[in-house]
């Protein structure tokens, strides 16, 4: 008897084992949330587009929230739900940089060499003490094209603060800034404004007074940069690939 129960708890352990998934956590602010009422809401996150893309062997939570930083993120304690979940084979993108420039809020803003630098490595650190694989990404770009058309950086140290982080803790690394300054010069000043939020007063019910935005996504944008975010997550040889369509 005592045999069969121990075969029977030995073979309920592999059944639990082999059920239990990986998961892809994402944090971040809004440029990658998810968005209340998709259906109706313009604006979507690229982490928003991700699960399309990727198989039913792994699971995502975005917890990517508006207007958070490096710094607020963690003081709101949304990062220890993360850490509470976080299991060995799972893996965290790690996105911030947007929210840590606002200089007159002492809630968000960031020292970029010294705050915004310890933050990642802090969520580096940690990740990789639960067994988690983190990913570091620079923010994406906003669209400010100049009057020449020249496509003109907003993000200043923040995404250097990023590559030099990555480099020195040897995370794997995608830049978002590379891939969506190509995009949206490829698209031009004009075209580009579908990868946003440019509408008239009148276009659209969401926004009856119109709406010019050029840091947030239209689905086109998210889908655009989910689309390249995937296609380089590939080459990084994590392990996430293996869950990538």
């Amino acid at each position: 008897m005592n045999k069969k129960l121990a075969l029977l708890f030995l073979l309920l352990s592999i059944i639990t084992f082999a059920q239990q998934k990986p998961t892809l956590f994402l944090i971040g602010d809004s440029t990658m949330a998810n968005k209340e009422n998709p259906d109706k809401n313009p604006e979507h996150g690229w982490g928003q587009m991700l699960p399309p893309l990727m198989t039913s062997g792994i699971e995502i939570q975005n917890h990517a929230t508006n207007g958070r930083s490096s710094k607020s993120f963690r003081t709101e304690g949304r990062w220890d739900k993360v850490m509470k979940q976080l299991k060995k084979g799972d893996f965290v993108i790690i996105q911030f940089g947007h929210n840590d420039q606002k200089l007159n809020d002492s809630v968000r803003f960031t020292n970029p060499y010294t705050q915004y630098r310890a933050n990642l490595e802090r969520y580096v650190n940690e990740a990789r003490s639960k067994g988690a694989t983190p990913i570091l990404m620079t923010s994406i770009v906003r669209r400010n094209f100049n009057e020449n058309g020249v496509l003109v950086d907003t993000h200043k140290e923040y995404p250097l603060v990023v590559r030099m982080v990555a480099n020195e803790l040897k995370v794997p690394f995608v830049d978002l800034q590379l891939l969506t300054e190509q995009m949206e010069i490829s698209y031009g000043p004009e075209n580009s404004k579908k990868l946003h939020l440019h509408y008239k007063k009148g276009d659209i019910d969401y926004y009856p007074e119109g709406k010019d935005d050029d840091t947030h996504l239209s689905k086109l944008g998210a889908e655009s940069i989910a689309k390249l975010t995937v296609q380089s997550l590939k080459t990084l040889k994590t392990g996430l690939e293996k869950y990538i369509k």
